[in-house]
């Protein structure tokens, strides 16, 4: 359950950042440190980083497609 909790808290936390920047929702917490375990740190960092992996996906189907494109 704590996995679960980390990775939602994870994908939620990239719109948090900007939200509690500007000052807004500052109830909301982007790292739960009541939480903080094991599972809960794996899935907060599967979740942080999948806008990121999800960029290095597109931009690696991007590579293959204008490789096989040009051939």
């Amino acid at each position: 359950m704590d996995f679960l909790w980390g990775l939602w808290n994870g994908i939620t936390a990239w719109p948090l950042l900007v939200l509690h920047a500007f000052g807004a929702l500052d109830r909301y917490v982007i790292y739960d440190v009541a939480r903080d375990g094991g599972w809960y740190q794996f899935g907060f960092l599967i979740g942080a980083g999948s806008p990121f992996l999800g960029m290095l996906g597109r931009r690696a189907a991007n590579g293959r497609r204008s490789r096989c494109g040009s051939s």
